[in-house]
């Protein structure tokens, strides 16, 4: 493929130059390779720029002059890369209907609800995001909520070709900064929620909320949560069409009525610009609602039938990872959920703090190497909801362990909820089932979807529904030992 295939506005003498593959990683270079220098947080491709050619690239893609042969200096390397790979995949997007979902909590479910309710009104669908990507049912492993733009046109064409007509995708913070999706139209993008997150990445929350607000910059039609206060932001100075929902107030286009809380889901009234059904959820909490609300604002907009839009969210059984209630055949119970943010933890505490129970415990760490001033608001958080706290790990990744526990705890002095520290995570789900009382609620909190957990040493296998099992034996063992013979 030429280079003026990939790119426009290119030198002449440039633009006849053949190239083999495109690569931002000088370590995937190959002979004829366009070799695009992308400076991230870590490490600067220009630096890595002689190795390329050394390597075999037949032209530089830049953003300064580096002085060497082949070189195409840009203003956006990361803007040219992500044009660069639609192109060599021949935009399969274009041939997509994309729906894009954005914001703090809530992204998974709602790319699972809305490709539910499409499948149901008969189209194939294909979803990018967190836990894994699919085409149709075929399930393909994901290692970043959005992925790299090669990948991510990668797998557009892959949809195209199966005969995919939508495409559903969470759109993360990180891929709209860096530009990842910088060559996509969104017929369709979702606002959940903004809640502090990815601070050590973004600064400030303001800056966090300036990327998500990219989203809504290349939509026709926003679909936004008129709850939040920083859905007004989105779409301010915007063009594209907006469309509200509420699960607190009427003058949303959509809303939540007749809310009913169930320990097991939630019933409500979805009613709207000539709407009305009745859903009956599978998911417990508020955040279930707004969920649903959300997915079921955007296929009605699609022109779904609200009949049908009903009909799946009703019949959907929940996400893995997401207020997952795993089976235990005892007398308490165990949910295992992804909230890592302090909206998150508060959102599945009081989840299920107005549902008969003995206590609500909740097992949680915070991750390391990333926004340390989160961890000191979810010890509070989880001080103030739960009954009985066990403070543990999360991923430390190069942290140490203990110090991040002691950020934890600093904000839980002010709270007297009695609390256990088990620095180790498995050890820590086995000190929560072994101790577990008729009627407890546990929730074992910021893995969710994860079957791994980051070390300083390197990334090892950790499935809690593996160790909740392993658990419920031991005990079982030690019970039979202690039960008197008749």
């Amino acid at each position: 493929m030429k280079l003026k295939d990939l790119l426009t506005g290119l030198p002449e003498d440039m633009g006849e130059i053949t190239v083999s593959g495109i690569a931002c990683d000088s370590r995937k270079v190959g002979k004829g390779y366009a070799f695009v220098c992308i400076s991230g947080s870590e490490a600067d491709g220009h630096v890595f720029a002689p190795d390329a050619l050394e390597n075999g690239a037949a032209v530089l893609i830049t953003q300064r002059d580096l002085g060497l042969q082949n070189q195409v200096v840009l203003p956006d390397t990361r803007k040219a890369y992500a044009e660069m790979c639609a192109a060599w995949f021949g935009r399969p997007a274009d041939s997509l209907r994309l729906i894009g979902v954005t914001g703090t909590n809530g992204k998974t479910t709602v790319s699972y609800l809305v490709k539910a309710i499409l499948e149901q009104s008969g189209y194939k669908v294909g979803l990018i995001g967190t836990i894994q990507n699919m085409i149709g049912q075929e399930c393909l492993p994901a290692k970043n909520t959005t992925p790299s733009a090669y990948e991510l046109h990668s797998l557009f064409s892959l949809m195209k070709t199966a005969g995919c007509q939508f495409v559903v995708m969470e759109v993360s913070s990180h891929a709209l900064d860096q530009q990842r999706v910088g060559s996509l139209h969104f017929e369709t993008a979702l606002f959940t929620n903004l809640t502090q997150d990815h601070l050590d990445y973004h600064g400030t929350m303001e800056n966090y909320k300036a990327a998500k607000k990219k989203l809504f910059e290349m939509c026709d039609t926003a679909v936004l949560n008129y709850d939040d206060p920083a859905a007004a932001d989105m779409t301010q100075g915007l063009s594209c069409k907006t469309i509200t929902y509420s699960a607190l107030s009427d003058e949303a286009d959509y809303s939540a009525r007749e809310i009913a809380y169930r320990p097991d889901g939630v019933d409500f009234q979805f009613v709207g610009l000539d709407v009305i059904s009745r859903v009956r959820l599978k998911t417990a909490g508020r955040f279930s609602v707004y969920n649903a609300l959300c997915a079921g604002s955007c296929a009605v907009a699609l022109g779904i039938p609200i009949k049908t839009v009903a009909a799946a969210l009703s019949g959907l059984p929940g996400v893995k990872g997401r207020a997952e209630v795993v089976p235990t055949g005892r007398d308490f119970t165990v949910v295992i959920d992804y909230a890592h943010t302090p909206d998150g933890l508060e959102n599945i505490l009081k989840t299920f703090q107005d549902i008969p129970k003995n206590r609500l415990v909740v097992l949680f760490g915070c991750g390391g190497d990333r926004d340390r001033t989160k961890r000191p608001m979810m010890g509070e958080i989880a001080a103030r909801l739960a009954d009985y706290c066990i403070v543990t790990s999360d991923n430390p990744r190069s942290e140490n362990p203990s110090l991040i526990i002691e950020d934890i705890l600093a904000g839980m002095k002010g709270e007297k909820t009695p609390y256990t520290v088990v620095e180790n995570r498995v050890e820590a789900i086995k000190y929560a089932i072994e101790k577990a009382e008729t009627g407890d609620i546990i929730v074992l909190a910021g893995k969710g979807h994860e079957t791994y957990q980051i070390l300083g040493a390197g990334t090892i296998h950790l499935d809690e529904r593996e160790v909740v099992a392993v658990a419920l034996q031991e005990r079982a063992r030690r019970e039979a030992v202690l039960e008197p013979s008749l």
